[in-house]
């Protein structure tokens, strides 16, 4: 048996939801490691900034599972929505942290979303990626129709390239782990465009929506 195969038939015994678990339990435990002060001297924004790095971890697992399966035929197919919505769980808490725990006050948190260009990139990011968490449902695809709920979530695609963005400019100085970060949001999302399409591939994306 391939190695793909056998990593396959391991992946089939987990259940999809397993990872909204895991997802929240990392999140609750970085919550957990603040309040009982061992985040370091400021552990609001070692806190922001995980569940922010969290996100984009997700996000270009997102972003891999069609080079995945047709590449390495690695297929995570079935987690494609749950990872997808635990991404944006984690952008949640990121805002949540930032916006009440850093800012603290509304007239402040709007004040760095027209102010700090980094900040202006995030929350586009986060606004694309809006309905696409909003329509991550059977209800959404029935009523949208495949080819309208297909193209609405094309927005994954310059969502992720805003947030690889926001990551760099938030940065303080040159550092190589946003630029790997950008570098690898924008290969994947090239991949997509430019890989060559056949029929086959097209008629399993199709059935595969969820």
């Amino acid at each position: 048996m391939s190695w793909p195969s056998t990593i396959n038939r391991g992946l089939a015994r987990l259940p999809a939801p397993l990872l909204y678990v895991v997802g929240f339990g990392y999140a609750a435990w970085m919550l957990w490691l603040g309040i009982s002060n061992q985040l370091g001297a400021d552990p609001v924004k070692v806190l922001e900034h995980a569940m922010g790095e969290a996100a984009l971890y997700m996000l270009v697992l997102g972003l891999a599972v069609s080079p995945l399966r047709e590449l390495a035929k690695i297929n995570l197919m079935k987690f494609r929505r749950a990872i997808g919505l635990t991404c944006f769980m984690f952008l949640v808490f990121h805002l949540s942290v930032w916006a009440v725990l850093d800012v603290q006050r509304l007239s402040e948190v709007w004040a760095d979303i027209v102010k700090r260009p980094y900040i202006t990139v995030g929350m586009a990011g986060f606004v694309l990626l809006l309905p696409l968490a909003l329509t991550s449902n059977n209800l959404s695809i029935r009523k949208m129709g495949a080819t309208g709920w297909r193209k609405l979530h094309t927005l994954v695609y310059p969502a992720a390239i805003l947030g690889g963005l926001h990551y760099v400019m938030q940065a303080k100085g040159f550092q190589i782990r946003p630029v790997v970060f950008l570098l690898l949001i924008i290969a994947l999302v090239a991949w997509r465009y430019l890989r060559p399409r056949t029929k086959p591939i097209a008629r399993r994306e199709k059935r595969e929506i969820a």
